[in-house]
């Protein structure tokens, strides 16, 4: 008797276990200020709504696709948030469900529809900081183009994210189109960046908090960076600008998708939805930089200054992720042979 009651109270707890283990939805994300704003804000008011509890698992955007890769077949995770770039890796590859039809999909950007299966939800621009105080006690001008990479005055003086990173992928990509050529010929910006652009820079530095430390330290004066993380580092006080360049900014588009066969299909078609509503775009505007992806959002004038938004956000050029993605294997080889020796 005694054994059969023990038995039964296991089967009881495993029971709740599995109960509880069903219960619960993993979200892949970014670490740092977004991890932040989703524990204490974002997730809370989703778990009270939909009766779900969410573990959040922090990586970059590499890291969580590796995670899908790993898992294939066996996904943990429910909804994954990426850049664009390695979101389009992520269909591509299968890992991706399709989007459930919904009203708030008809007020998406154009920039921030991807496809089928995975959506923008903030805009960051790809272009220039500087540091104002820096430049006007050398005497020089804002910076307007692209073009001021090249100027011998920068030596050792810039900074730039690598191939691995968004930032720099698009650097390259940019000075192929600045020198005639382009994604589908990108021997003139592989030229330009080891020529040119290479010997004033000091870093290819990937790490957000490493470039925020060369700026402090007066080590770099300008460098290609987002427009979210110079928003970020403004807010601390330091003497920073992000630059639209007269030649274009490259548009960086942080995405969701609901993973295949994953255990909660409605409530991670639901979260998606729910992080493109306008209350959930403001947040994400006003602590991380995001441009809203959603068209009816409503930003205070002094938020939108700092995000792309309206006619900046219209004017941001897109990447050709299914070619580069091709190609981008073969680019980082040849990057890590020519442009960082």
């Amino acid at each position: 008797m005694k054994l059969t009651k023990i038995a039964v109270a296991m089967l009881c707890a495993a029971g709740a276990m599995s109960a509880q283990a069903q219960d619960t939805m993993y979200i892949g994300s970014f670490g740092g200020s977004v991890e932040k704003l989703f524990k204490e804000t974002l997730i809370p008011a989703f778990e009270a709504k939909h009766n779900v509890k969410i573990v959040y698992v922090s990586g970059n955007s590499t890291d969580t696709l590796a995670k899908l890769q790993a898992q294939k077949g066996k996904q943990e995770l429910d909804v994954v948030l990426l850049d664009d770039g390695p979101m389009f890796q992520a269909v591509q590859f299968g890992f991706c469900d399709k989007l459930a039809d919904a009203p708030v999909y008809k007020n998406v950007a154009d920039v921030a529809k991807l496809n089928d299966r995975a959506v923008g939800l903030g805009i960051v621009a790809t272009g220039l900081a500087y540091n104002p105080e820096a430049f006007k006690k050398a005497g020089l001008p804002k910076p307007d183009s692209w073009e001021i990479l090249t100027d011998k005055r920068f030596k050792d003086k810039i900074a730039i994210p690598p191939i691995s990173n968004t930032y720099g992928l698009q650097v390259l990509t940019m000075f192929a189109k600045l020198r005639k050529g382009g994604v589908t010929n990108i021997d003139p910006g592989f030229n330009a960046l080891i020529k040119e652009v290479g010997p004033n820079v000091l870093a290819w530095e990937p790490s957000p908090g490493k470039m925020t430390e060369l700026f402090q330290n007066g080590d770099v004066t300008l460098a290609v960076w987002g427009s979210g993380r110079v928003s970020s580092l403004k807010d601390t006080g330091f003497p920073i600008e992000f630059v639209y360049p007269k030649e274009g900014a490259m548009a960086l588009v942080t995405a969701a998708c609901p993973v295949v066969q994953n255990r909660h299909p409605a409530q991670s078609q639901a979260f998606i939805q729910y992080l493109l509503s306008p209350e959930v775009q403001v947040k994400l505007a006003e602590t991380q930089g995001w441009g809203p992806a959603n068209k009816t959002t409503k930003l205070t004038p002094a938020i939108a200054a700092k995000v792309p938004y309206g006619e900046n956000a219209a004017k941001l050029l897109p990447t050709d992720w299914t070619y580069v993605n091709e190609k981008r294997a073969e680019w980082t080889n040849r990057w890590n042979r020519t442009v960082e020796r």
